[in-house]
């Protein structure tokens, strides 16, 4: 049996709340079409219905909308009730400052991945702006890598497809070739690396957990060291780390 009608609704009206992105504070009804692939007309409906129930508020003068409060309060009640963040934050905390290096936690979202936590020491302002709530690309990250090691594989090969149609064929060989390679370094090593901005080099690992969504643990340095170099100095405490979360979500 299809999904019903109501559901479909729902899952469309998801889809404008995902639109929102930081550096976004308004979108007009068009910019939501474009962004969500959902016809004006459907997008019209659904940010009326948003804004009746609370979760958008419109901007007359701009013919706009914003993220209304109840959403800030959806991610506050899911932060403080998290088993996850309430085992994982405070170990995280200790080995960021152990090695002076910056520790994620993140789970996927449909072809991105969501920062639930991020403790950054970092020399770079720009790098140390990474907060719990980003996105990142899956298809570039470690994180994203990862999680994809951890994919079923008609789910892992849709992605694919997905990222894959969004470049041209040379620009997505080498990509498919990197994110092949970390699949097998997951499965080999527990982990794989990855360096997607300049001088900034993650690893990541994921996290598995009984009954739970698969989570992906990184750290990243940033500076000249190759991935290799990187990879020695920080597999070790990665893979302890991650071992500790696991064991602490077991208890």
């Amino acid at each position: 049996m299809g999904r019903s009608t109501a559901n479909r609704s729902l899952e469309r009206g998801m889809d404008v709340l995902r639109a929102f992105r930081p550096g976004l504070e308004t979108l007009g009804n068009g910019e939501i079409a474009e962004r969500t692939g959902l016809s004006p007309s459907t997008v019209s409906r659904l940010t009326q219905t948003l804004v009746d129930s609370g979760w958008l508020q419109h901007d007359a003068r701009l013919r706009a909308y914003r993220l209304a409060g109840p959403v800030l309060s959806l991610a506050h009640a899911m932060r403080t009730g998290s088993r996850w963040l309430q085992v994982a934050a405070p170990l995280m905390h200790e080995m960021a400052v152990q090695h002076r290096i910056n520790v994620g936690l993140a789970v996927a979202d449909r072809d991105e991945m969501v920062y639930l936590e991020s403790i950054r020491y970092n020399r770079r302002v720009s790098q140390r702006s990474v907060v719990a709530g980003q996105r990142v690309p899956m298809d570039l990250t470690s994180l994203g890598r990862a999680w994809l090691a951890t994919a079923a594989p008609d789910q892992r090969l849709a992605l694919m497809h997905l990222f894959a149609a969004r470049r041209s064929p040379a620009a997505w060989k080498p990509i498919a070739g990197e994110i092949d390679a970390a699949v097998l370094e997951v499965q080999t090593r527990g982990y794989c690396a990855a360096a997607w901005q300049p001088e900034v080099v993650a690893l990541a690992v994921p996290l598995h957990v009984p009954g739970q969504p698969v989570h992906v643990l990184n750290m990243s340095v940033t500076g000249p060291a190759s991935i290799n170099t990187v990879s020695a100095l920080l597999s070790g405490p990665l893979l302890t780390l991650a071992g500790r979360i696991v064991t602490g979500m077991g208890t």
